[in-house]
């Protein structure tokens, strides 16, 4: 892997400082925080811009900084005008207490609007100050993972703080991010939804024509496919929460999607929770669900049950009723489109590309989307083949986006990096001016799903051939970083790729959290055992038992009792042979390297006893 995930990260968190924290002079740790980038400031981007923080602190051990006694020295380099091992946890903390702050309203309702990320649809017009405030998923599902790691990091940071005050202040934090937490899981429960519509409707003739890669007669696509969705739909039967079309589900001549709508939806009710969160407005989005919010959904929600989060106890018994709750709407969901973008005994619908929505639109990048759910859903029972054929749909979306080929004169596949894929999200009533929310970050989406498929393989040459690719689209992101004084800074200027104008300089916590993300990903996969080569295991079985008897047979013949440079090398032999036995299950291939050192040893042995016996 070419990726230098620690490097990056740590060059990552030395251009943060640099742009978003304005020192005091002479003052350690002392400055100010300048919230929000090429996006503005709005509750999802400054989510976003803590999170490129807040990741690599909580979920790689080699970047903890919550036991201040065990930072590591570079760590605490790149992060020093933040103040010293100490300061940094605080500071942190005071990020997050300061984010929580700004989006709680007077009445103790958490905000989750989507400000300056809704643009108008239409060119020329403005989206009013109301419509920004509307709360989205996005905003839902980036206070998931912030809300978590931050509860994590001061579960953790506690256990060193002794003075009343710092305690009182945690605790103060601890409470408040566990209330937006709970907030953010009851908004999306509310914003899921199911749309069922006639099996005769242009809606399923998208849908059929999606999932019938054989050419078979409608009537028995039809019947395949509700067979194939049967167990599904029987869980969706089984929700509530404002679900008004579920009853329709199992109609003989109904078909359905499910998935998560752009914000709380015009059916949903409000959910009942013995913790006041504030108010629990009416929903206003459509009551159908986006596969764009679907994708961003399912990623959070993967964070309520991740080792850490169960590990540290994260969660209270009221969430984890919420958290329960979710998961079964996630594992259904997951269900769906894995069954839906796998359907047949051939070419998958998935590798038409590009994929075409229920309402006609299509694009690489819902392609993508739907490939970053298969690659989820099989995260729970991966198998090889199906991983190598969503490697090789990954390979083509780099390459139809021109990631890993050279792009044509004026080519239509640079606008899904600029301006971007633009999502009319549409709501219970007509909204004026129309409302677009643009999905820009095809890039570092990609590289993160790479990375993770990577992860799942479990064949050392898939492994190699999804690396290969994570690298390529590595050396593609990293040259789309923006400049800052002169060195490469944070994300994303396409431009520096691609014959485009040069775009905004500012930076874009969105695309910079993706890349982290990735990173994150990377590192796990390289603190990870090496695949285990069945074969080389077999070689070093043989092997360790020829060193074995070999060895046997020098302690016959006395060589422990021999002069003590011959006892010394008998005993390098003994560790060599007992470390490799130890190693071998996991990574044969050291262990193969050891024994045939411990060999030529014994041969060293016997090939000089042999020499004195002739002289």
């Amino acid at each position: 892997m070419r990726i230098k995930p620690r490097q990056e990260l740590l060059d990552i968190w030395s251009a943060t400082a640099k742009v978003a924290f304005a020192p005091v002079p002479g003052a350690k740790g002392k400055g100010e925080w300048r919230w929000g980038g090429r996006d503005g400031s709005n509750s999802i981007s400054d989510a976003e811009q803590l999170l490129c923080l807040m990741l690599p602190a909580t979920e790689i051990p080699q970047f903890q900084l919550d036991e201040p006694n065990s930072t590591d020295e570079d760590l605490l380099k790149v992060l020093r005008p933040f103040g010293g091992a100490i300061d940094i946890p605080q500071f942190l903390i005071g990020l997050v207490m300061d984010y929580l702050d700004r989006y709680t309203a007077s009445d103790g309702t958490p905000i989750f609007s989507g400000g300056s990320y809704f643009s108008a649809l239409v060119p020329g017009e403005e989206p009013t100050a109301e419509q920004r405030e509307l709360p989205v998923v996005e905003s839902f599902a980036a206070s998931i993972p912030l809300m978590l790691s931050s509860l994590g990091f001061i579960k953790v940071f506690s256990r060193s703080v002794t003075r009343p005050e710092l305690r009182a202040r945690l605790e103060q934090v601890e409470k408040a991010a566990s209330r937006r937490l709970s907030a953010a899981m009851i908004g999306l429960l509310r914003s899921f939804s199911i749309l069922v519509f006639p099996d005769d409707s242009d809606y399923a003739a998208a849908l059929l024509r999606t999932v019938n890669q054989n050419g078979e007669p409608r009537r028995r696509v039809i019947e395949d496919l509700r067979v194939s969705l049967r167990e599904v739909a029987a869980g969706l039967r089984d929700l509530t929460f404002g679900l008004t079309q579920v009853e329709q589900i199992e109609r003989e001549d109904m078909l359905f999607e499910c998935g998560w709508s752009w914000g709380v939806h015009s059916n949903a009710t409000p959910v009942e929770f013995p913790v006041d969160l504030g108010q629990q407005t009416p929903g206003l989005a459509l009551d159908a669900p986006y596969l764009y919010f679907t994708v961003v959904a399912l990623d959070a929600i993967a964070d309520l049950y991740n080792d850490r989060t169960r590990l540290l106890r994260l969660l209270d018994d009221d969430q984890l009723k919420l958290s329960s709750a979710l998961r079964l709407r996630w594992d259904l969901t997951q269900r769906y489109w894995s069954t839906v973008a796998s359907f047949g005994t051939k070419r998958w619908p998935l590798e038409d590309i590009p994929w075409r929505t229920v309402d006609g639109v299509e694009s690489d990048y819902f392609s993508l989307l739907v490939t970053s759910i298969a690659a989820r859903h099989l995260s729970g029972r991966p198998n090889d083949s199906d991983l190598q054929r969503l490697g090789e749909i990954l390979a083509e979306l780099a390459n139809r986006s021109r990631m890993t080929r050279r792009p044509l004169r004026e080519d239509p596949a640079l606008q899904l990096h600029s301006p971007g894929v633009s999502i009319e999200v549409e709501g219970a009533t007509d909204f004026s001016p129309r409302l677009s929310w643009v999905a820009a970050d095809f890039a570092p989406l990609l590289l993160k799903r790479a990375a993770m498929v990577a992860g799942l393989v479990n064949r050392i040459d898939l492994r190699g051939d999804a690396l290969n690719l994570a690298d390529d689209l590595w050396d593609h992101v990293a040259q789309r970083r923006t400049i800052v004084d002169d060195e490469p800074g944070l994300w994303d200027d396409p431009s520096q790729v691609y014959p485009l104008p040069s775009g905004d300089q500012r930076i874009s916590w969105h695309h910079t959290v993706r890349v982290v993300e990735s990173l994150v990903l990377a590192a796990r996969l390289a603190d990870d055992q090496p695949l285990r080569s069945e074969p080389l295991l077999g070689h070093a079985l043989s092997l360790l038992a020829e060193a074995d008897h070999l060895y046997s047979q020098e302690l016959l013949a006395g060589t422990s009792e021999s002069g003590t440079p011959e006892r010394k090398r008998l005993e390098a032999v003994r560790q060599r042979i007992r470390r490799a036995r130890e190693i071998m299950p996991a990574r044969p291939g050291t262990a193969v390297s050891l024994l045939l050192t411990a060999l030529g040893d014994l041969d060293s042995l016997v090939a000089s006893r042999d020499t004195t016996e002739v002289f």
